[in-house]
């Protein structure tokens, strides 16, 4: 069974199946006609009805004869599922958003039952989807944020800090022996007091001693701090250094689906700030750490031991400022996390206008998009004011409730030395273990400020390393010696699962075959080359290279032997060379030459100030658009790709400049499989075939001259191209 929830008996008897009609899919709806939420409501299919099960009770029936179309379609307020039959459309349930991508696996499984196939649409891509918080799962059937359980943050970090555990232990020690030093100083300072300066009782040496003493022990925390700083700080510099080597190489694997639904300054901001924020805890506040707690506990022990009553009157404040730091937590984190959102509007916007000045310059918008980047800028100034004066207020509260319970200390403890019960160096230890407890309790109070920075810093660096890329290479994927044979059979994709691109393509290409796709705007085209190149894998049907599933061919090994040229060409800043060379970084200078004479780059390279060395800068717009195709042809050549996509790569183009791009093309074309998409349907007429893509689906395929005289639709986007070039 697919898709296939438990339905009640009184449900299941509700349908009155036949033995021979098996349920395929039964699902959930919860909203009814008003848009009121319901509950025990169902659609229900076999392989020949459709029931609609409302509150228990049955609702409607639809032979699946009768139906012309099914489809789910997202609204506003709801989600559709839509049903046609003779030429009229029946909404037969509405559901919230979360059983969106439900019901659009039910809908395409419908179609195919109409459509005759015996398959049903497989619940594999369904598993994807966390039926409790029904988030996307690539990859992976087990949901990362249903099954956290408590002390998740902890043992992120810990698997973040987990490869350097040599490092660690030799920090902990220093860290250690800082806390054993520490502890030492108002022991000695007792005796000093006692033995040697009260009633003078000590001689010169004595007190020497324990002064020379006292020196060493301050000369030794100050190298074990040292020592402990730069161990710290050398392990946050390593950590951030690999954290953000990791980060870069999980971005570069990702899917373009992970990449697309992310902002560029998000990614940038993770990369680099996040990485340095971990970076800045490791060596701030890490190296005391350890340090602080040893401390804190050991000096209550001692506390208790020395003295219990004034142990316990001191340690009546740190329940207080636990339960002051505790109940502010979830308000220090709502306003760090909110400071980092504004940060990433702030730098996305600030790379959207970098990347798109030109655009902004020629609509003349300068003032207008300063004005849109300064309020971003005044809500992030803002948010940071507002967390700032906070603490500002909340940290020096706190220091100075703490600073009162060591007058209050003092003022006990010296009652008890008028009374003769203790001596003044007992009083003295006493106070500097009372003022050091509560020095530390002050530190771990600005704790939770920078463990804020740190729980938001690591929840976006695992945000991005728990994504898993949708496309990877399987167990049993291969190389292959690619011949250039590609077949689509019944293939169906969507960007997004309820919303088809391309529905129920079949084609098969032969082994240096030209194919051109036509078709208007938005019905696939450059999606179906997205197919070929691997960028995305169908939702579902096959698409076959040399007659092996794409899927069990090695992802390294097939973009080897692919090349590609798109309309807007992107150049890295970089040298000439480098860009050409980015599809095969081990070329000889002779195959970089010969490539750029056949892209005809060869001649404005060798007339550029450096040559080949010249300079393109960013994106290269130092550079033409017809030179920046022409290098673009001229890497795509460098692989020798068995393989070539073409996507309007003359469009946009001077006459002289689409002249020798064309003309490259026809060199780089020849015996290579390639799919074209021209805006100029006249560049695409000596294509051995032609696919036209109509309705998400192939509507017509064929020459030229076959197109034409069938009058379909090709020949109306010709015609009308034709027409409009008269009218120019």
């Amino acid at each position: 069974m697919i898709l296939k929830f438990d339905l009640s008996n009184e449900n299941l008897a509700l349908l009155a199946l036949p033995s021979d009609e098996e349920l395929c899919y039964a699902v959930p709806f919860d909203v009814d006609e008003n848009g009121a939420f319901i509950d025990n409501s169902y659609v229900a299919v076999t392989r020949k009805r459709i029931f609609v099960l409302q509150q228990g009770a049955l609702k409607q029936v639809y032979k699946l004869a009768d139906c012309q179309k099914i489809a789910s379609e997202p609204q506003i307020d709801c989600g559709l599922f839509l049903i046609t039959t003779k030429g009229e459309e029946w909404v037969a349930a509405r559901f919230s958003g979360k059983h969106l991508s439900r019901f659009s696996y039910v809908a395409r499984g419908c179609m195919m039952l109409l459509a005759g196939k015996h398959s049903l649409v497989s619940s594999d891509e369904y598993e994807k989807i966390c039926p409790k918080c029904h988030r996307a799962l690539p990859g992976t059937r087990e949901c990362p944020y249903c099954t956290k359980k408590g002390g998740g943050f902890i043992r992120e970090f810990f698997s973040l800090i987990g490869p350097y555990k040599k490092q660690l232990a030799v920090i902990l020690f220093f860290m250690l022996l800082a806390a054993t030093i520490t502890l030492l100083g108002p022991e000695i300072q007792k005796h000093l007091v006692d033995d040697v300066l009260l009633n003078r009782k000590g001689t010169l040496s004595e007190a020497l001693s324990f002064l020379g003493i006292l020196f060493v022990l301050s000369i030794g925390i100050l190298i074990v701090n040292i020592i402990k700083a730069y161990l710290s700080s050398k392990l946050g510099s390593t950590l951030s250094r690999d954290l953000r080597a990791k980060l870069y190489h999980k971005i570069q694997i990702l899917s373009l689906s992970f990449i697309n639904d992310r902002r560029p300054g998000e990614l940038m901001n993770r990369v680099v700030r996040d990485t340095a924020r971990i970076k800045e805890f490791m060596q701030d506040v890490f190296c005391n750490m350890f340090t602080v707690f040893v401390v804190f506990v050991c000096d209550m022990v001692y506390m208790l031991m020395l003295d219990v009553k004034l142990a316990l009157i001191s340690f009546l404040f740190i329940p207080v400022v636990i339960l002051a730091a505790t109940s502010f937590r979830g308000k220090i984190h709502r306003l760090f996390h909110r400071q980092w959102q504004k940060s990433d509007d702030v730098n996305s916007s600030l790379q959207d206008v970098i990347s798109g000045m030109s655009v902004v310059k020629s609509y003349g918008k300068e003032e207008s998009e300063t004005q849109h980047f300064n309020e971003l800028a005044d809500a992030y100034a803002a948010i940071n004011r507002r967390n700032e004066v906070f603490w500002a207020i909340f940290y020096p509260i706190f220091s100075f409730a703490i600073g009162v319970g060591v007058y209050f200390i003092t003022y006990l403890g010296g009652i008890r030395v008028l009374n003769g019960e203790k001596t003044p160096g007992q009083l003295l230890q006493f106070i500097n273990y009372t003022s050091m407890l509560y020095m530390y309790l002050n530190w771990l109070t600005n704790l939770p400020r920078q463990l804020m920075n740190l729980i938001n810093s690591v929840e976006r660096i695992n945000d991005v390393m728990s994504q898993e890329p949708r496309i990877v290479n399987r167990e049993e994927a291969t190389d292959l010696a690619i011949q250039g044979a590609v077949e689509f059979r019944h293939a169906t994709f969507g960007y997004k699962s309820y919303k088809p691109v391309l529905e129920d393509i079949n084609l098969s290409v032969k082994p240096g075959e030209m194919i051109g796709l036509v078709g208007a705007s938005g019905t696939g085209k450059s999606t179906m080359i997205n197919l070929i190149m691997h960028l995305y894998e169908l939702d579902d049907g096959e698409l076959l290279i040399d007659g092996k599933d794409i899927r069990d061919i090695r992802l390294e090994n097939f973009h080897s032997q692919i090349g590609v040229v798109l309309q807007e060409t992107f150049l890295f800043s970089g040298t000439i060379l480098n860009n050409i060379k980015f599809a095969k970084p081990d070329a000889t200078y002779e195959e970089v030459i010969r490539a750029t004479k056949m892209a005809n780059a060869h001649d404005f390279i060798c007339r550029t100030p450096d040559g080949y060395n010249t300079y393109v800068g960013e994106r290269g717009y130092n550079l033409s658009g017809g030179e920046r195709q022409r290098i673009a042809i001229a890497r795509a050549i460098l692989n020798e790709p068995k393989l070539l996509i073409l996507d309007e790569a003359t469009a946009s183009l001077d006459t002289e400049s689409e002249y020798l791009i064309q003309k490259a093309l026809e060199r780089l074309t020849e015996g290579r499989t390639t799919f074209a998409i021209a805006h100029r349907l006249s560049t695409l007429k000596d294509a051995d075939r032609l696919v036209v893509i109509d309705g998400h689906s192939i509507a017509e395929i064929g020459t030229h001259n076959e197109l034409m005289e069938a009058q379909g639709i090709y020949y109306k986007l010709v015609t009308a191209q034709l027409e409009m070039q008269k009218v120019e």
